[in-house]
């Protein structure tokens, strides 16, 4: 995959970055830890610029978040959760992933959608949810492309300073998200634990 990665990015330049991005929403299985970071590496070889692969990053994963935010708006969720279910692998996204991405938007909202975005593993099916709940749409826009410019530039700077070793970013982002996801744990479980107590005081 990294040859193909490559071969995008080097061919099609700052629309090939964007086209990437915006596949690895639509289609989890390709990784964004390795897309920017290889995508941070070239730009120190002086044929793309910095600025410009983030740019194009961010725009490519604001795009991909469309669909997934149209199909959370379009479809049933019963009919959805169902589709997951019989052809889920295709796209790499079970029905366990939605229920995941509903939680968390259930508990806090909008502000989830610009949580998510740098949370791997759900930074994408974090808009079907959006789309069920009907959030405004300017709104998830918003959220959405403050939080992609964040995970794409850092990801291409990570690339950008380990040079020829980029692909460690993505041997690095699996315990990072670990210790995120954690956190939101227990953040969640001491939000509830003072709601209940909250509760039994009144």
């Amino acid at each position: 995959m990294t040859k193909w990665i490559t071969s995008v990015i080097e061919g099609f330049s700052y629309a090939g970055v964007a086209f990437l991005m915006f596949l690895e929403n639509v289609f989890p299985p390709i990784p964004s830890e390795l897309i920017m970071p290889l995508a941070g590496y070239v730009s120190t070889q002086g044929k793309l610029s910095f600025i410009g692969i983030a740019i194009a990053g961010t725009a490519g994963s604001v795009l991909g978040a469309l669909p997934l935010y149209a199909l959370g708006r379009l479809a049933k969720e019963d009919r959805l959760r169902g589709w997951l279910e019989k052809r889920g692998h295709w796209i790499g996204v079970s029905p366990d992933d939605l229920t995941k991405a509903q939680d968390w938007f259930s508990r806090h909202g909008g502000k989830t959608v610009l949580l998510c975005r740098v949370v791997p593993g759900v930074r994408s099916f974090i808009s079907i949810p959006a789309g069920i709940a009907r959030m405004n749409l300017g709104i998830f826009l918003v959220y959405t492309t403050i939080g992609s410019a964040v995970w794409a530039t850092a990801l291409a700077y990570a690339g950008r300073m380990l040079g020829q070793q980029y692909e460690q970013v993505e041997t690095f982002i699996g315990p990072i998200s670990m210790v995120i996801l954690g956190g939101i744990a227990l953040m969640l479980i001491v939000r509830g634990i003072r709601q209940r107590r909250r509760m039994h005081a009144n």
